[in-house]
């Protein structure tokens, strides 16, 4: 691991122990960022057959790790991408992305303001980005100074008193509004949570229509361990000897569509797990869906590293770092 990683991940873990202060509010509209207009985005025609992947992708340069899956996504490590030529590519596309994160309560007022820095430093830099904040109807967001190509919406977060989980209220929300009017503004969507730190530049490497991010902690560990749904009677249920990878809930992204088909699955198998009177747990469901509908493309676990562990040797970057798994 080189001694950049090192320090950005010592660095982060310091954060982690200060209090970050907000500084005023920030009006929904009227900051700056020069976006495309609302259906300009999805008004392109894109051929994303015209780039090859061995014109940007080399699994050989990661040896040490798992590159390519069994029915041949890529699996995106340092090391393993050609970041010029995948912005030669899009470049040309005029593409927007969205970035949605869901910031409601005590954890949104430690962490919210770090991720939105983080984010205008390190996400897609060089594209145009609308950055979606989803918040309940007392937040008031930090002090943003004005970034190039970013714009922000804030999008009030419908309650459902009957339904108590917070990550069912986050689909259900994120899918409300790619219908409204993300999928007429955005190429591609990915939805983090707001304990989620960049570190360093996450870029065009990630893009796919279907992109899923292996989890820190069960990537190193054996199949046959990972927590699978194992009621039978559970929308998530995935049978003993089954099953890919385990995948981490904290972040996803894709093609609008591709995120719409994610939630209503997601939905769905939570209200027939209502009905059939079991609980299962969102990143099960979520498991389930990647079970069924394999991801066109992987993120290691460099894109979403846990903070309580110090990165082992195949982490040379850590390009996300998520905080609140350390119980702060």
């Amino acid at each position: 691991m080189s001694h950049g990683s090192v320090d950005a991940w010592r660095v982060a873990a310091e954060l982690v122990d200060t209090d970050e202060e907000f500084h005023g509010e920030v009006p929904a509209t009227g900051l700056a960022g020069s976006v495309s207009p609302a259906g300009a985005a999805s008004s392109q025609t894109r051929d994303p057959a015209e780039l090859r992947l061995s014109d940007w992708f080399n699994p050989r340069n990661r040896p040490d790790v798992t590159t390519t899956t069994d029915w041949q996504a890529p699996v995106i490590w340092e090391g393993t991408f050609d970041r010029r030529v995948l912005q030669r590519f899009y470049g040309r596309q005029n593409l927007t992305v969205g970035l949605a994160v869901f910031a409601t309560g005590r954890v949104a007022d430690r962490y919210l303001d770090m991720f939105l820095k983080s984010a205008n430093e390190h996400f897609m830099v060089g594209y145009p980005v609308i950055v979606y904040v989803m918040v309940d109807s007392s937040f008031k967001l930090p002090y943003l100074p004005p970034a190039p190509l970013r714009t922000f919406r804030v999008l009030a977060i419908k309650q459902d008193g009957w339904w108590p989980d917070l990550h069912f209220l986050r689909m259900k929300n994120l899918g409300k509004y790619v219908v409204s009017h993300i999928q007429e503004e955005a190429d591609f969507l990915f939805s983090m949570s707001v304990d989620q730190i960049f570190q360093t530049d996450v870029g065009v490497e990630t893009l796919g229509a279907a992109v899923a991010q292996l989890h820190a902690w069960w990537y190193f560990r054996d199949k046959q361990d990972f927590p699978y749904e194992r009621e039978l009677r559970s929308a998530a249920y995935i049978p003993l000897g089954e099953g890919d990878f385990f995948y981490d809930g904290a972040m996803l992204g894709g093609t609008p569509s591709r995120i719409l088909d994610l939630v209503e699955a997601y939905t769905n198998g939570v209200l027939h797990d209502f009905n059939q009177g079991v609980h299962s747990t969102y990143e099960r469901h979520l498991n389930k869906y990647f079970f069924l509908h394999k991801p066109t493309k992987l993120l290691s676990p460099e894109y979403n590293w846990d903070a309580a562990f110090y990165p082992p040797p195949p982490i040379q970057y850590v390009k996300v770092l998520q905080l609140a798994k350390k119980g702060l």
